[in-house]
């Protein structure tokens, strides 16, 4: 079955950097827009970035532009995200996800998900 591991949460201070790794396994990955998204306590599930199935567009909501990076890797099945200059707003669950060739940034236009990882930034 598909399963979308991710790692490299954490804890870390304002200003500090992290990299998300999320791993891809049971489809054919180079099918498939992925996504990051997060979720803190009492708001909504919000889109991150994204990058789509040729690894040739990538695009990013306006709060994270300039400070996270999205990318792909198809030989390793591996989406990274590269999050620097880190605020207590990006405190969250940070989830994986894989879509269609048309998916972008709203979390319906995705089939599968990873269970989510912690990412806490303390001010």
């Amino acid at each position: 079955q598909v399963q979308l591991v991710e790692s490299g949460g954490g804890l870390v201070q304002t200003g500090g950097s992290l990299r998300l790794s999320c791993v891809a396994s049971g489809l054919t990955f180079t099918n498939y827009n992925m996504g990051w998204f997060r979720q803190a306590p009492g708001k909504e599930r919000e889109f991150v970035a994204g990058i789509r199935w040729s690894g040739g567009n990538a695009y990013s909501a306006e709060s994270v532009k300039g400070r996270f990076t999205i990318s792909r890797d198809s030989a390793k099945n591996t989406v990274l995200l590269q999050m620097n200059s880190l605020e207590p707003e990006d405190t969250g669950v940070y989830y994986c996800a894989a879509g269609s060739r048309f998916a972008q940034g709203y979390p319906a236009q995705y089939a599968y998900w990873g269970q989510g990882t912690q990412v806490t930034v303390s001010s």
